[in-house]
């Protein structure tokens, strides 16, 4: 019986986390000439979209206050053949009592169509991380929530920062995170039906929801 009540009592504590974590309403839109955004198809469905956060810049950095988990890019950046590209990812403090992440995107592809493709690594500030790949609706979970060395926890604030990028070398990308090689495929392993169209395209930001960020030096080089 005391069992009994104590596993209530965890659900409703969680469902209780979950109800007050929905995604937030920050006003401001994209003012960053050139960039464009794409919110997830669940709050999308709920009625949000990409003005319901800002993505400004701060200087020579861009500041990101999120509500609903998107993606953001600019058209123009594309990369293809061996290539880098990567940012400095400032979480400034952890909007909830479970971490939200924040990483970058390649081989973007159709991004304004319903069968866009790409591939993400992205950061939690617990130190651990993820690589999902995206074509259309359907998702592939090729790293779940791994822990690493390599990231930098956020601190009693909740604040952290991490550098993440991927690295595309004879047809194998490895996301990247502060320097440290964490994870290799094969092209075959992720350029196939369900996943990627192809390593070359555009690159970009991937956030979660509800997180408050300072990007700087975001970038590719060859």
């Amino acid at each position: 019986m005391r069992y009994s009540i104590l596993a209530i009592a965890a659900l409703v504590a969680s469902t209780t986390v979950h109800a007050q974590d929905a995604d937030r309403s920050v006003k401001g839109g994209i003012t960053v000439a050139g960039w464009k955004g794409r919110i997830d198809r669940r709050p999308m469905g709920q009625g949000k979209t990409i003005n319901d956060s800002k993505f400004a810049t701060e200087g020579k950095d861009l500041r990101l206050s999120v509500g609903p988990a998107a993606f953001y890019y600019n058209p123009a950046n594309t990369a293809s053949g061996d290539y880098t590209v990567k940012a400095t990812f400032k979480e400034h403090k952890m909007t909830a009592s479970h971490p939200h992440s924040y990483g970058i995107f390649i081989g973007g592809n159709d991004l304004e169509s319903d069968t866009e493709t790409l591939m993400y690594c992205i950061a939690y500030g617990n130190g651990t991380y993820s690589v999902k790949t995206f074509r259309g609706s359907a998702v592939q979970t090729l790293v779940n929530l791994e822990k690493t060395p390599a990231l930098k926890q956020a601190d009693a604030t909740g604040a952290s920062t991490n550098e993440v990028g991927w690295s595309v070398k004879g047809g194998k990308p490895s996301c990247v995170i502060n320097g440290t090689t964490v994870k290799t495929f094969d092209k075959f392993d992720v350029v196939a039906g369900d996943k990627l169209k192809s390593l070359d395209g555009t690159y970009g930001i991937r956030v979660s929801h509800n997180v408050e960020l300072t990007v700087s030096g975001f970038g590719m080089t060859k």
